[in-house]
């Protein structure tokens, strides 16, 4: 890719970025898009959006979005600092370095937008020059620019979440655990084996269970209904703006009569999700599995850290989600299911990454100009104008790519859906997992390797010369917010910092490679232990901060109980306990009747 393609590509990018957030400003505050831009404040009075979205405190993002807002904006603030530091080194450093190198050309500076970005890359240093040694202080410098920034991050974090859980209201999910696997003899129900056992080894702490029940059926009846119900309204909204009279086809057919066989059709879907509901509540629906709350988070825990039988295989406990985070139709598969879902998933991940590469490989010839003329012969002469060329270069590559990637993430939460998490939030944090990892192997990997298209597929015959191809080709290319359904208390942090140091360590394996080839030995020598002492850093905070992302202590356990044990308000709380894990679907239905005669079926709060 030339300069000036990459320039018209970055002059293009900003000009759409000005001209998104001049359109967002106009429209944000139009009565039909108040609900999308503003749902949470509709009827706050209009300020410049970008400085008050400046002035916002962290408090006050805590306020809005809880702590995982909070960790959201961290995220952007680390991602930033990192990319100061690189660019301060990168650009005021390195560049002007490999610029005024020779390896590759003499200096002409009267062409310069039409020099290659290969000028201003490694590539253009003479091999074994001592200028090399700049970009070896570079590579531990911002190793440990970024591992400050992470033990920081992680450090700063960590007490947030140990203070989110010092200062939050009490929970459900902290005084709840999910019991799967439970064994039932004879003709006992789920609830009665659940009720046994935990009064008879945890009766000083034991509280309440709601039995999990297959809601499959119901599930689907009640999407039914929701959508006959949203026709209906539409019709009599339309009906009741017109003001007309009902119509009708030679006095038999109208809109009465579809209207009539919508409400004929809701009644019948209410009714069979009353028997479904009806006959959900019998045992022989009831799935092996069970919501178990306690009088005490100290009791919970003990539940999910201590082994509940001497057969592992059964009464088995883990963390219970928050109530409006519970995904409830992971509960109507089997295991078998799940299990064949994460074989479909594995192979269907492969795939997508495969069928990426080629798209890759076809987006990455189009910043080869002589590529391209190769593949498309009869568009020679249209290619040969600068703009032209500028576009297709510069821009049109990364259009494409945005565009193919922007489905990646809806395909990714589809795939962690059907693996059998539990949660909302753990299907989320699954398909981070699944984004970055397609990121790296598909994004980053292959953009570099199909530089020059098929021809690069030789580098997998021996894997020891991948660090010495990506040393060559690598050179060479926030406040009206939505009301959260859920707070994980930063739990997405870990996946950014296991992100970050996978990335130092790839950076490492290539740098050592750009040595080996620029033929400078010592400093690919020197180089090999910074993966290492990476790694360690990565081990220490695993061991000091990782563990408070995952469960609470005993002391901040019981030191909280003790804190609210003589609280009032806890015995209302403890009440609605009892009943905060019931499944939406099996709630009854309320129908609502309006003036127009409107019919909507509605879950009751209760």
């Amino acid at each position: 890719m030339i300069l000036s393609a990459l320039a018209t590509s970055v002059g293009i990018n900003l000009g759409l970025t000005v001209l998104l957030a001049a359109v967002y400003t106009l429209l944000r505050r139009r009565p039909p898009y108040v609900a999308v831009y503003s749902p949470r404040r509709p009827y706050a009075p209009p300020e410049p959006w970008l400085p008050a979205a400046w002035r916002r405190t962290e408090e006050d993002v805590h306020a809005a979005a809880g702590l995982d807002g909070v960790v959201f904006v961290r995220i952007f603030v680390f991602s930033i600092r990192v990319f100061t530091a690189a660019a301060v080194m990168g650009v005021g450093v390195l560049m002007p370095v490999n610029f005024l190198g020779d390896q590759l050309r003499q200096i002409d500076f009267s062409d310069l937008p039409n020099k290659s970005v290969d000028l201003f890359s490694v590539s253009n240093v003479q091999d074994g020059s001592n200028k090399l040694w700049l970009h070896f202080s570079a590579a531990y410098t911002i190793t440990g620019i970024t591992c400050y920034l992470l033990y920081y991050e992680y450090k700063y974090l960590s007490g947030k979440r140990l203070e989110y859980f010092t200062t939050s209201k009490p929970l459900p999910q902290h005084f709840t655990v999910l019991v799967r696997a439970i064994p039932v003899t004879g003709d006992g129900s789920v609830s009665d084996a659940v009720d046994k056992f935990f009064k008879e080894y945890h009766s000083s702490t034991y509280l309440s269970h709601t039995v999990v029940h297959q809601t499959g059926k119901l599930r689907r009846l009640l999407n039914d209904s929701e959508n006959i119900c949203t026709k209906l309204a539409n019709l009599k909204s339309v009906r009741h703006t017109s003001g007309d009279p009902p119509r009708r086809f030679l006095g038999i057919f109208g809109r009465n009569d579809i209207v009539g066989k919508y409400q004929k059709r809701l009644e019948d879907l209410e009714e069979n999700v009353r028997m479904e509901q009806s006959d959900a509540t019998r045992s022989r629906q009831e799935v092996a599995a069970a919501f178990v709350s306690f009088r005490s988070r100290y009791g919970a825990a003990n539940a999910i850290y201590i082994r509940q039988s001497d057969n592992p295989t059964v009464w088995q406990t883990e963390h219970a989600p928050d109530p409006h985070d519970v995904y409830w139709p992971f509960f109507s598969t089997s295991f078998m299911e799940r299990w064949i879902s994460k074989f479909i998933v594995f192979v269907a991940s492969i795939l997508l990454i495969l069928v990426f590469l080629l798209v890759s490989a076809f987006v990455q010839g189009l910043t080869y100009m002589e590529q391209l003329e190769q593949w498309l012969p009869f568009l020679k002469n249209i290619l040969e104008i600068a703009v032209v060329s500028q576009l297709v270069t510069g821009y049109l590559p990364s259009v494409i790519l945005h565009f193919v990637s922007s489905y990646v993430p809806s395909i990714m939460k589809l795939f962690s859906t059907m693996q059998g998490f539990i949660s909302v939030s753990g299907i989320e944090r699954s398909a981070c997992n699944k984004m970055l990892r397609f990121t790296i192997w598909s994004v980053f990997f292959a953009n570099v390797l199909t530089g020059s298209v098929l021809g690069q597929l030789e580098i997998f015959y021996d894997p020891k010369e991948i660090p010495k191809r990506l040393a060559v080709l690598v050179p060479a290319q926030l406040f009206n917010v939505y009301s959260p359904k859920y707070d994980t208390g930063g739990r997405f942090w870990p996946i950014v910092h296991n992100g970050t140091i996978f990335s130092l360590v790839l950076m490492h394996i290539i740098a050592i490679g750009v040595f080996t080839l620029k033929k400078l030995p010592l400093a690919s020598s020197l180089l090999v232990p910074l993966p290492v002492l990476t790694l360690l850093f990565n081990e220490y905070c695993r061991n000091r901060f990782l563990p408070i992302f995952e469960a609470y202590s005993t002391e901040s356990l019981i030191k909280k109980d003790r804190e609210e044990q003589s609280k009032p308000e806890m015995a209302e709380f403890f009440s609605n306990l009892v009943t905060a894990y019931s499944d939406p679907a099996m709630k009854p239905i309320q129908r609502s009747l309006n003036s127009d005669d409107r019919t909507t079926p509605l879950l009751s709060s209760a």
